[in-house]
């Protein structure tokens, strides 16, 4: 049987409320925390934490009728599934405290790998404040400049999947448009009242000088680190942001200009438009960076008015390209932060990865890859500060249960699986599916996928029962991801190809 767990389609239609009504009328749990663990892929710490007996066996479900959207979300069976299906699989008990996330960046003590990165989500006093109080471990906050910002409106535009969330997203803003003063006042606000929390400095010059002098004034201001901003796609001044992260000699020089300014811990977070993002890298190290930042967001246009016939989104009647982000965009940065964490010149540097971060697995995946801290922004952007509760206990539960100490023990464990070519992988061997029959409903879904995309192996029976003809299967896996039901996954087992003629 294929392993069955709750998914976040099972919860579709759940708005994720903010003082969820579901909670407000339930007097035993709190089911929008429940449901909310579902959707980030945390269902394993959301049965945990659930008192031994299930108090919705004998409720009307009040929670359902309270629901913005009566009716429509299961929550009754979503939580009696956690107690059915998900409980008695659990492996350890839930962690008692969150000590195996601490980490450090360049040597300075942090509560955990999560930050906010440089963005809206952390342009002001209030915000970084009410995200510290939230659990974050710190901020990259929005960049600092000492030049002139005037934003457009509006300025974002989104990809949406099927159940309405977003897929990917696509920004033309800029950079902070608080004065340099404003900004310094906050930081030493910030590090008084929050000094344990982590604050790097995104900064953002024209000139040598200016890069020297904003490094200086943020040390100076209470930042733990700073980090460059080589990589922003959306300046409207030539010269800035990506522009100068294509040009190893530029990010170079102005590392070095940033060094000149600082002894605390200097990050260069380095753009995604290029083609290989090692020179870059190298370069801000001869510069004296003690790390890097990556990726920034992608230069992209999401889309056109069918009506109008403008690209979004419209600033009277005209738009730009904007840089790209949220889930989406992760396997373009997991490609480079596996770039970045197999170059042995880069050995040593912490690497703080971002990039369509959405729940704790995504986090793991850029923690395997070599990163040492992460940072969020698209995500919280659609979900609030409170994704945080899920991404700490989600990667706690998980070194728990494999009897990990510190999530430092899984940095860049997966680096010596990637290969830039497929010239390593072994080809004399196969794969098959396997079909559960409990959960298939005869859709014929992997039918039309195999016979139209694959290698017409998957036949359906006039009463809609499915087969296999390994004679014909070559193992690519199209149907196990086209499949609606998650009724299909790997039999595990490789064996050599199977000889014309013969049946799996």
């Amino acid at each position: 049987m294929i392993e069955r767990i709750l998914y976040r389609k099972d919860i579709m239609k759940c708005a994720l409320c903010y003082d969820a009504p579901c909670s407000i009328a339930c007097p035993k749990l709190k089911p929008d925390k429940l449901l909310r663990s579902i959707w980030f892929n945390n269902e394993n710490v959301a049965a945990a934490s659930l008192p031994e007996k299930n108090p919705c066996i004998s409720c009307d479900a009040p929670c359902e009728r309270a629901c913005v959207r009566s009716g429509e979300v299961p929550v009754k069976d979503a939580i009696t599934r956690l107690y059915d299906e998900v409980r008695p699989s659990l492996e350890v008990s839930l962690p008692k405290d969150e000590i195996r996330l601490r980490t450090d960046i360049c040597g300075i003590p942090l509560e955990n790998p999560f930050l906010l990165s440089s963005s809206v989500v952390a342009s002001s006093y209030d915000m970084c404040s009410r995200a510290f109080e939230a659990g974050w471990a710190g901020a990259s906050f929005k960049t600092i400049c000492n030049f002139d910002i005037h934003e457009a409106s509006p300025r974002f535009s989104a990809i949406k999947g099927s159940g309405g969330d977003i897929i990917g997203f696509k920004n033309i803003e800029q950079l902070s448009d608080h004065s340099v003063e404003e900004n310094m006042e906050i930081f030493t606000h910030l590090k008084k009242k929050y000094p344990s929390k982590f604050i790097l400095a995104s900064i953002m010059g024209r000139n040598d000088e200016e890069w020297e002098n904003l490094s200086r004034l943020c040390e100076e201001n209470g930042a733990d680190a700073i980090e460059l901003n080589f990589s922003c796609p959306n300046m409207s001044e030539e010269g800035l942001g990506s522009d100068i992260g294509q040009v190893p000699e530029l990010v170079e020089r102005f590392t070095k200009a940033a060094r000149r300014g600082a002894t605390i811990p200097i990050l260069a977070k380095l753009t995604p438009n290029v083609a290989t993002m090692s020179p870059a890298a190298e370069a801000a190290l001869r510069g004296g960076a003690d790390g890097l930042s990556a990726i920034n967001t992608i230069k992209s246009i999401t889309g056109v008015n069918l009506y109008t016939y403008v690209a979004y989104p419209s600033v009277h009647g005209k738009s730009a390209l904007g840089g790209y982000s949220g889930n989406a965009v992760k396997p373009i940065a997991l490609r480079f932060m596996a770039e970045l964490g197999k170059n042995p010149k880069l050995k040593g540097m912490h690497i703080s990865g971002m990039g369509g971060i959405e729940d704790w697995s995504d986090a793991l995946e850029f923690i395997l890859l070599g990163a040492g801290s992460v940072q969020v922004t698209t995500a919280v952007m659609q979900y609030g500060y409170r994704i945080i509760d899920d991404l700490k206990s989600g990667l706690t539960y998980y070194l728990a249960k494999n009897a990990l100490n510190n999530v430092n023990e899984l940095r860049g464990l997966s680096l010596d699986t990637v290969s830039e070519t497929t010239d390593i992988l072994e080809r004399d061997t196969i794969v098959f599916p396997r079909f559960d029959k409990d959960r298939c409903i005869g859709c014929g879904r992997c039918v039309i996928a195999c016979a139209d995309g694959g290698h017409q192996a998957i036949k359906i029976s006039d009463d809609r029962k499915i087969s296999l003809d390994g004679s014909r299967c070559v193992g690519c896996h199209l149907c196990i991801l086209v499949c609606p039901e998650e009724a299909i996954g790997s039999s595990r087992k490789r064996i050599h190809r199977p000889k014309k003629g013969t049946n799996s």
